[in-house]
């Protein structure tokens, strides 16, 4: 049965038929011999010489040593669990990593598939801001220029901040995920959340005053360009909130504060607050780089956090 229809199992029974043929010639009947067995089951002579002497045993196939390699050892396995729970440990480091201390090759695709069969899952950390030493002057210089305030000064102060709120918090590069079956092996930060594939998302812009809160959701499909932040955010909301007294303690005296997004420092944008007679502190007052010290960041972080929790974001979009 050799050819386009040979099976493992039309081989097994051609091998006990070989056998049997075999014992019927030992037998007597001496008209039997390879080349009229090989034509009975329509096998080469090479196959019946290989099988006629064997046992009736020897005519099931053992598969344990057939197929496939593992292509992680268990010393590759154990350097794939310890890296659990730690940043900076993507697929592709763990690769490098095994192919350094055990001399085996494997991909970064390899490395997450065995991550998966394990039951670990991608978390990811919020990024801390780096200080380079122009950050940690400008910051300096900040709180110098901020000395002689008083608190009535620090009331005339509007902060302001745009955000999105996810579902979890949004994925970031490769390295910042961390592999782990569940948050509680997660240590030295609380802010990791799980990741999910197609998170929807609402943009916000808050800004308020020691009287009043702003807040305004951004449109669906827009983004935060220059264009929209100006058309939309500014003139239509934060302009018209400065200049009402209900929402000020003085509008001659409120200060518009930015975090310097793009679309907050874009010329256009400088120059429309100009034009408009709303103070605020421009590119050169407030430091790069330093989401900690502005209040509106921390107010947007526990937007999200809330929204988190509730989970009702998908009733939103």
């Amino acid at each position: 049965m050799a050819g386009a229809y040979d099976t493992e199992q039309q081989r097994m029974i051609d091998r006990i038929k070989c056998i049997a043929f075999r014992e019927a010639r030992d037998a007597g009947a001496t008209f039997i011999n390879r080349q009229w067995i090989a034509d009975k089951i329509h096998r080469t002579t090479r196959f019946v010489s290989e099988l006629w002497e064997k046992s009736y045993d020897q005519c099931f196939a053992d598969y344990s040593n057939v197929g496939a390699k593992p292509k992680l050892s268990e010393a590759s396995r154990e350097i794939i669990r310890q890296a659990s729970g730690q940043q900076r440990k993507s697929g592709p480091v763990v690769a490098k990593e095994i192919a350094e201390k055990q001399k085996e090759y494997a991909t970064g695709r390899t490395i997450n598939n065995y991550r998966h069969r394990e039951g670990l899952k991608p978390f990811h950390v919020i990024p801390k801001p780096l200080k380079s030493e122009t950050h940690i002057s400008d910051r300096l210089w900040l709180c110098d220029w901020l000395k002689d305030w008083t608190v009535e000064d620090f009331l005339h102060l509007a902060p302001s901040d745009e955000f999105y709120i996810w579902t979890v918090r949004r994925p970031n590069y490769q390295n910042d995920r961390i592999w782990a079956k569940s948050i509680e092996d997660v240590t030295e930060d609380e802010r990791y959340r799980e990741m999910v594939k197609n998170q929807s998302c609402v943009g916000v812009f808050i800004m308020f005053t020691c009287k009043r809160l702003l807040w305004i959701i951004k449109d669906k499909g827009e983004s935060w360009t220059g264009q929209y932040f100006r058309d939309i955010v500014l003139i239509e909301n934060v302009i018209p909130f400065l200049k009402n007294e209900e929402n000020v303690i003085d509008p001659d005296e409120v200060i518009f504060v930015h975090d310097k997004a793009p679309c907050m420092r874009a010329n256009k944008t400088q120059h429309l607050l100009q034009d408009n007679d709303v103070k605020f502190w421009g590119n050169d007052i407030w430091p790069g780089n330093s989401p900690d010290l502005n209040v509106t960041e921390h107010i947007g972080s526990i937007i999200k956090d809330e929204v988190e929790k509730k989970n009702v974001i998908g009733k939103w979009t």
